[in-house]
């Protein structure tokens, strides 16, 4: 059994905390929070224990598993690195490239195997259509269109320290961009506006976005997000070349579709957020994580992939204020 600290006890940590307590070749141990009340909380329902720092936590484990605020990410990372623990973090590393720099040299003498949180990667149909693309089924990848769009605004105080929309929510579509693609893009357009709530407006942020991205081969990639969907958490990518198209679509609750004199081909509704969309990828990242603990195994979405989705970001948010295409260095 690979024996995990939780740092973090919040919506996501909790989830994270069921998935490894059920899981056969794991035990939850530890569960860390600088807000005692929520460590007791879960370790309470996964049969841990809530410690009081994070020495403790990673006393007697094997992995740990990062799911607190983004800017206690890098100082994480960094304390279980050194103590020769591996680490599963949820993305981004860190809002500051600096900061996500300074913590690759500090780790880097190491060798302990980082695992990024980017849990698309894992869902079943999207990796289903890089299969595709990857094994030429639909000639060279031509067009790659990603709609992300949520089913609802965060709150502001969550969105005055997201990082902005290119940085907390859109990241997840630069790596599954990559991912996808199997290069890297090379140059980056983006623009957007304040179409949901004029509050994101005050925060130098907007909420509606689009990016448009070349890889070096000359493939383009097309990312539409929107912070609102009133049916739903909408996932879709498509993937297009000359030989056809691979498409991976949204889940529902149900495949029921429903028809009548009144109504014609109503489908069940789209699942409400990302815990319930993306269930079995979440499994499955854990999973892959504990093989690469057991076999010392070097994890599919490192360090580095945290390091270049960030690098992504930024270009977009740079795009954003300038109005112009921008060039990506990943050096």
């Amino acid at each position: 059994m690979v024996k995990f600290a939780l740092f973090g006890a919040g919506r996501i940590g909790a989830m994270h905390a069921r998935n490894i307590a059920r899981h056969e070749r794991a035990s939850l141990v530890h569960v860390y929070d600088v807000h005692r009340p929520s460590a007791e909380k879960v370790a309470r329902a996964n049969g841990a224990k809530p410690v009081d720092s994070v020495a403790a936590a990673l006393e007697g484990v094997d992995a740990v598993l990062i799911a607190s605020s983004t800017n206690t990410h890098v100082d994480l990372i960094t304390a279980s690195a050194k103590a020769g623990v591996p680490v599963l973090c949820e993305k981004p590393i860190d809002l500051d490239i600096k900061r996500v720099e300074h913590c690759r040299k500090a780790i880097a003498g190491t060798g302990v195997p980082v695992q990024i949180g980017f849990n698309r990667r894992y869902d079943p149909s999207h990796r289903a259509v890089r299969e595709a693309v990857h094994k030429g089924e639909i000639g060279p990848l031509e067009l790659l269109v990603i709609t992300s769009r949520d089913p609802g605004l965060a709150p502001v105080s969550y969105l005055k320290v997201s990082g902005g929309i290119f940085r907390d929510m859109v990241i997840h579509d630069f790596d599954l961009s990559r991912f996808i693609l199997g290069e890297e893009p090379v140059e980056v357009f983006a623009t957007g506006s304040v179409r949901v709530d004029p509050e994101v407006g005050k925060l130098d942020d907007v909420d509606t976005a689009m990016v448009v991205m070349k890889a070096k081969s000359g493939a383009l990639v097309h990312i539409n997000v929107s912070r609102r969907a009133v049916y739903g958490y909408d996932q879709r990518v498509e993937a297009f070349g000359a030989k056809g198209m691979a498409q991976s679509d949204n889940l529902r609750a149900s495949t029921l579709t429903r028809a009548n004199a009144k109504i014609t081909g109503a489908k069940a509704p789209l699942l409400h957020f990302f815990i319930e969309r993306y269930t079995k990828a979440y499994l499955d990242e854990l999973d892959e994580f504990i093989t690469v603990v057991r076999k010392g195994e070097k994890p599919s979405v490192d360090f580095e992939d945290g390091r270049r989705a960030l690098i992504l970001a930024n270009a977009a948010g740079e795009s954003l204020k300038s109005g112009r295409s921008v060039k990506v260095r990943y050096d």
